[in-house]
């Protein structure tokens, strides 16, 4: 019999997870699996604040489930990258990710399996645009005589992250959170936030 964790999020604004649960429950009861935890999560979309996700991804990597079940996808994932890296979490612990409505990553089936592959190649195409962008405003700069080089003050370390700490900026992650992701101090994450921004705003203004 298959164990499964049920996640149930509402919005602040949206305190109505009760029909959730009962599709969840009513589900479960069809397909007979077994419910080993019920999670209830109050918190928006973009929100990075998830204890009660962090507790079923607990779970999953501790092997105590085989499934994490939800209504739909944007309950459990903030954006494409995060549903993408909570995925993975999972799936290396042979946990997959189910939802009723739309799609989902049933690694159990062929069109799970096909879903993780596609959605992995698109969180991919972002990280290349968000490299091509940086490129791009350097080679602008440049060619309007303005100094494009590296930042100073930054190890080689920090500057290779540069791509994946504007990634993780964007999808909402905190500077904490994208220090422990990325293994810098937070300090220099919002430094290296910082040269970007003002980059931006500099390159912008060429025009």
């Amino acid at each position: 019999m298959k164990k499964v964790a049920i996640y149930c999020r509402v919005s602040t604004t949206d305190q109505d997870w009760q029909r959730q649960e009962k599709e969840l429950l009513d589900y479960c009861h069809r397909a007979e699996y077994e419910i080993a935890e019920i999670f209830h999560e109050s918190a928006s979309g973009a929100d990075n604040d998830r204890p009660e996700r962090a507790k079923a991804i607990a779970l999953a990597q501790a092997r105590k489930i085989d499934t994490v079940l939800v209504t739909e996808l944007t309950r459990w994932g903030r954006s494409t990258p995060d549903l993408i890296d909570t995925t993975e979490t999972l799936v290396s612990k042979g946990v997959s990710l189910e939802a009723l409505q739309g799609l989902d990553f049933d690694l159990s089936t062929p069109q799970g399996k096909l879903l993780r592959t596609i959605f992995a190649g698109l969180a991919e195409f972002e990280r290349d645009l968000i490299r091509d962008r940086v490129k791009s405003g350097m080679a602008n700069a440049k060619a309007h005589g303005k100094h494009c080089g590296r930042p100073s003050g930054f190890s080689k370390k920090a500057l290779d992250s540069m791509p994946t700490v504007m990634e993780l900026k964007s999808d909402g992650y905190s500077h904490q959170q994208i220090a422990d992701k990325v293994q810098l101090s937070q300090r220099t994450v919002i430094r290296l936030l910082k040269s970007q921004f003002s980059a931006d705003t500099e390159n912008a203004s060429l025009n």
